[in-house]
Parts: structure tokens; C-alpha cells; sequence
């Protein structure tokens, strides 16, 4: 599946909108006639402004509904983010009518072709071609509230974080202020993106990474991961659910230090949850802050529990880390030394 670029939904103009972009354009379509005979020239400038105009409406409106994500080809995740957003099937039932509304400026176009070829007077063109624009009008009106809708729902699903689901996704887990983002932020190659959760009045972290040309996605998910199951709703529970879909791995960060205000036991219940949310998802569990404890670089296990040892603000154990995440997941692993991992990504040599 295709990693979706939400920010590239299409704006959806509203009715009124709609109505003056076609019909300007067909009076420009209109203007474009020549023909010393007026009875003649009229009726090419009428045909013309009926095609202009439905022409611009339909392809627009099928533009919509091709340019819109769809659904049967979106990652459980994604799904699970419009679902909760939005709504699946208000989704699918605004769409539907916006596809109901070209297909019915379809049937007006060659509806007013047709009636054209037999009208005999300039004033009957006039009138086909007032006719047409007036069920034009009445169908745009008709779809407004889908219009709207689509509207709004584009403005919060251009927040969206765009997870790729061909490539490794590391989720990571723990307790509030234990250092999540700044382990996000020390790992990735880049200023990791900062998108609106809709599940939450929160925030998500994606941050990158590569790796022999395969890009490694890093996702922090506050406000889902990070607190106890009773304090989380239905959608949130969802949302739970497609990470465990997209999630090649999960990092449990911890900060033994207990200065980000949660206690172990607290830390600790909450890793069992996450155990249990992830079931199918290897987790990883990393002690960080480590130098608030005394631990130097030269610790790459904290010597009382076993864990990965680092620390994001020193930066040293972030290397170790990585190395073993890559391991962990095994996207680069070659079975066959002639054929190069499913989704390897392959750079193109200039001829």
C-alpha cells in the first residue's frame, strides 16, 4: 500500500464557487465562435457553453473523488485515522454524492446536445442553454452539504502524519516526560514532523531514519500509549489497534530516574498494558536518561535491569540502539545474494 500525502487532498470548492468557475469559462468558450450567420453562430455558441460548462463541472467533481484517498486501499491505520477523524462512512456517503453529481451533469450535457439539434429558432437556443445552467445549479445545490463536509474533513486530514506502510515502523511507547520525543528527534536524520492527533487534543511525532537506502519511520503516540486503559475511549482503542498493525517494533522508553514525575510501579503497569495492546509486536525496553543515574557511555545495558541503556540529551547509546532495532526487524535481511529485500529502495544511474 501507498503511503498516503494527505496534504495533497484537493481543495473542494463550494456550489457558488463551482457555478462561476464553469460558466465563466463557457462564456469565454462562447466568445471563441465565429460565424457570419447568427442563427448559425448562436447555436455553436450555445452547444459550446452546455459542453464548457458540464465538461468543467463533471471532470471536476470526478477529480475529487479520484484525487480523495480511497478507503479499501488505505493501511489499517490510516483507515483507523479517518474513521476516528471523520467517520468511514460519512466518508464513503459524501464522496458517493459528489460521484452521483457528476454523473448526473453527464446526463445534462448530452441531454442538452440532443435537444439542441432539434430546437429551429435563436431563442430556443438561449433557452436550452438557460435550461441546462439551471439543473446544473439545482444538482451543485443539491450536493452543498457533501461539499462542505468534504471541506471540512480535508482541513483536519491535511494534519494527518503520513506513515508508510511498505517500510519499518518503530512505535514508541512510555509514561508521559520520560524523553519519547527527544528519542525521536536524536534518532531521526531530520526535524521530525509534528502533526494534530485527532484522536486526542495532543500531538504525534514521526521521525525518520536510514538505513542502506530503506527509510525506518519512528512514531510517537502520546495520549494513546501512555496512559492507563481506563482513561481511554472507543476511537483511541481503534487507533491502538492499527498501530499494532503498522508497528514492525515497539520501544518501551523508561526513565528509572522517575524525574519525569511517574513512578516505576506506574511505568511498569503501564508496559504490561502496552504488552498486552500490542500482542503480535515485538517490544524493545530501553532505560533512558541514564546519566541522571551515573552511567557513562561505555553502559550500554543498565547493570540493575538488564535494559538498553541511553541517554538522548548526552547522546551516546542512540547508535547501539538503532543498530539494534535494524536487527530486530530484519527488513534488509538477504535470503538470496542476487536479489536485493522486498521494498529496497533503488536509486536511478543516470545513463
Amino acid at each position: 500500500m501507498v503511503a498516503v500525502n494527505w496534504r495533497k487532498i484537493p481543495t473542494v470548492l463550494q456550489p457558488d464557487e463551482l457555478m462561476d468557475k464553469a460558466f465563466s469559462a463557457a462564456t469565454k468558450k462562447a466568445n471563441l465562435v465565429d460565424d457570419p450567420d447568427k442563427y448559425h453562430r448562436v447555436r455553436k455558441q450555445m452547444l459550446a457553453m452546455i459542453q464548457s460548462s458540464c465538461d468543467i463541472l463533471e471532470s471536476t467533481l470526478r477529480k475529487w473523488v479520484s484525487k480523495w484517498p480511497s478507503l479499501d486501499r488505505l493501511s489499517s491505520f490510516d483507515a483507523a485515522l479517518v474513521d476516528a477523524a471523520v467517520g468511514r462512512d460519512e466518508f464513503k456517503q459524501n464522496l458517493g454524492g459528489i460521484q452521483w453529481a457528476a454523473d448526473k451533469i453527464n446526463e445534462l450535457n448530452r441531454e442538452g446536445q440532443s435537444r439542441m439539434a432539434k430546437h429551429r429558432s435563436i431563442e430556443e437556443f438561449h433557452d436550452r442553454r438557460k435550461h441546462i445552467y439551471g439543473r446544473c445549479a439545482s444538482i451543485l445545490r443539491q450536493i452543498g452539504p457533501q461539499l462542505a463536509w468534504l471541506n471540512d474533513a480535508r482541513n483536519i486530514m491535511r494534519e494527518f502524519p503520513t506513515i508508510d506502510a511498505t517500510d519499518p515502523c518503530i512505535v514508541v511507547a512510555g509514561s508521559p516526560n520520560v524523553g519519547k520525543s527527544a528519542l525521536i528527534s536524536s534518532l531521526s536524520t531530520g526535524e521530525p514532523e509534528v502533526n494534530s492527533y485527532p484522536f486526542t487534543t495532543k500531538t504525534l511525532h514521526v521521525g525518520h531514519f536510514e538505513h542502506r537506502r530503506r527509510k525506518y519511520q519512528m512514531v510517537d503516540t502520546p495520549g494513546l500509549l501512555d496512559r492507563p486503559m481506563i482513561e481511554r475511549n472507543e476511537i483511541e482503542m481503534q487507533a491502538i489497534a492499527a498501530l499494532e498493525n503498522v508497528g514492525s517494533v515497539a520501544v518501551f522508553l523508561l526513565d528509572p530516574s522517575e524525574q519525569g514525575g511517574t513512578s516505576m510501579e506506574s511505568q511498569l503497569n503501564l508496559l504490561d498494558e502496552v504488552r498486552y495492546l500490542l500482542d503480535d509486536t515485538p517490544v524493545v525496553l530501553v532505560d533512558g536518561k541514564m546519566d541522571l543515574l551515573g552511567l557513562n557511555e561505555s553502559d550500554s545495558h543498565n547493570p540493575k535491569s538488564g535494559n538498553v541503556a541511553i541517554s538522548a540529551t548526552e547522546g551516546w547509546g542512540l547508535d547501539a540502539l538503532r543498530s539494534h532495532l535494524i536487527e530486530i526487524i530484519g527488513a534488509d535481511v538477504i535470503d538470496d545474494p542476487l536479489s536485493l529485500p522486498e521494498g529496497w529502495h533503488r536509486k536511478h544511474i543516470p545513463e
